[in-house]
């Protein structure tokens, strides 16, 4: 079954859980994974020499537990996590990963607040590392300029995945359709024009 995977990065507090939350309720069969829920115990998290909780590096999290909910999810998305399936089975399942972390390996509102300097002295200075790292990734990452608001930053994201599901459709209804007789079978079929 063809599946759809769409990943949610950015610094901290930055939008990715409401940017997910928001396409999640436009796009049909979508579910998500969010790299919150898999924090490990404040007792396993190390602190650095200013006395802050170090949350914004990848041994804060479990990161195996995430990937197992996402093999589980990729084995049987139509029937994992809470999903806005419409009961269509010609629409393709999406899945949005989100989280700070998500090519190196909700809106929180924190209670009580950060103390003051953590933000500025730990935080920002993680996610500039970790988007380093994320250079080198060859994958197909999309950069969003995070001073746009909300709905401009939601329309972005949204008319690229509609246009992407629409492309990988067009893919599978191609691979589908039976050889055309008295021609080569199958010859040059299931591929769009190198861009």
């Amino acid at each position: 079954m063809k599946t759809f995977v769409i990943g949610i990065s950015g610094v901290t507090n930055g939008g990715k859980t409401t940017l997910a939350k928001n396409l999640q309720k436009h796009l049909p069969n979508c579910s998500i994974i969010s790299q919150d829920d898999f924090f490990k115990p404040e007792s396993e998290i190390e602190t650095d020499t200013n006395g802050f909780l170090q949350y914004d590096v990848l041994e804060a999290l479990n990161m195996e537990k995430m990937m197992s909910t996402i093999s589980c999810w990729m084995e049987s998305p139509r029937h994992s996590l809470a999903s806005t399936d419409s009961g269509s089975t010609e629409e393709i399942p999406v899945l949005i990963i989100e989280g700070f972390l998500l090519f190196n390996y909700n809106t929180r509102v924190y209670e009580p607040p950060d103390v003051p300097g953590y933000f500025d002295g730990h935080v920002w200075p993680m996610y500039l590392k970790h988007r380093q790292e994320m250079e080198n990734i060859t994958w197909e990452i999309v950069y969003l300029d995070g001073t746009k608001s909300e709905e401009d930053l939601f329309s972005q994201v949204y008319e690229d995945v509609i246009q992407e599901l629409a492309k990988q459709k067009y893919l599978s209804e191609r691979e589908r359709e039976p050889a055309q007789a008295g021609g080569v079978a199958g010859r040059g079929r299931g591929r769009l024009p190198a861009e």
